[in-house]
């Protein structure tokens, strides 16, 4: 058992056993315990790097194909994304202006590409070969491939960095948050969004919820949690966001429903006819729809299915 990455305790307690419930990549099954000082959750046994790799299919992220089902898909992300764009440029305004931006984990860089779009200077940061390649080639924005504390980047050189859905995954998640501190110019912004471990939704599935997404997240935040951290590493949080178009009602639907999830059939490779495809994301979309009343509701009393932060430099 290792110590919590918060506080340094090794004292925990066991929750309930937890499996790979949407993309089936490991039979093997973890237990979920809580640190007995500070709260945070955490998988245990915690998984090595390499396992994390194994762990995380080659098409983890979000790139369309050609099909129908594919542009029907990418649409659907544009709209939800929105509120993810407005918030990150909402973000580079109180940097100061125009500076750039790097999005730690930018997968197949829709959201680069969105932002690229409206004028905004953007770099992308994967630790796969192909989702960077694909950021460069779909959504024409530079793309690099490393790990952030390791990554050829100028220290001082972005107005802002985000990390969406990044922290929950890395096996020392203070070591990312004190390399973007160290890439950032002086008043810089950093965004953070994870899974709220706080959240209704959490309270109600317990191990079906699917913002667990396990063996992948190795850490599970609260809003506290996520505060906790970055404000150890030198930064002040001064805006938070408890809804998420994209994230919010969809983690409700994919816990109710992962067999209908679209990521978790396409890393299944699960075998579709293309009407099969569009029903099945057509029904998704409903259920998504219909979580929605739900995730606002427990969004609006602080308890959202994600928390979103804009932290400011010290």
């Amino acid at each position: 058992m290792s110590g919590c990455p918060l506080c340094g305790s090794a004292s925990a307690v066991e929750l309930f056993p937890v499996a790979d419930r949407l993309h089936r990549v490991t039979a093997r099954r973890f237990t979920l315990l809580r640190c007995g000082q500070c709260g945070l959750m955490r998988l245990d046994p915690l998984p090595v790097p390499a396992e994390s790799r194994q762990y995380h299919p080659e098409n983890y992220w979000f790139a369309p194909d050609a099909t129908t089902a594919g542009r029907l898909e990418e649409a659907y992300r544009r709209l939800v994304l929105r509120d993810h764009a407005r918030f990150v440029e909402r973000a580079l305004g109180d940097s100061g202006g125009g500076g750039r931006l790097l999005d730690v984990g930018c997968g197949g860089g829709l959201l680069l590409g969105m932002l690229r779009e409206r004028g905004r200077t953007v770099v992308g940061l994967d630790n796969s070969p192909a989702a960077a390649a694909i950021a460069w080639s779909r959504q024409r924005v530079p793309a690099v491939c490393g790990a952030l504390e390791d990554a050829p980047l100028r220290a001082g050189s972005f107005a802002a960095v985000s990390m969406f859905h990044v922290l929950e995954h890395v096996h020392d998640p203070r070591a990312y948050v004190a390399a973007a501190h160290r890439l950032l110019e002086p008043g810089g912004r950093l965004i953070a969004q994870t899974p709220n471990a706080g959240c209704w939704q959490f309270r109600l599935l317990g191990h079906a919820w699917s913002g667990l997404d396990v063996p992948r997240h190795v850490y599970d935040f609260r809003a506290s949690d996520l505060e906790r951290l970055v404000e150890s590493c030198g930064f002040r949080v001064v805006r938070r966001k408890h809804f998420s178009w994209r994230d919010n009602p969809a983690a409700l639907a994919s816990s109710l429903a992962p067999g209908l999830d679209p990521m978790g059939r396409r890393t299944r490779r699960v075998v579709e006819s293309r009407a099969m495809r569009i029903a099945k994301d057509l029904a998704y979309l409903a259920l998504v729809a219909v979580s929605v009343p739900f995730a606002l509701v427990e969004a609006a009393f602080g308890a959202g299915a994600t928390i979103m932060i804009e932290a400011h430099k010290r």
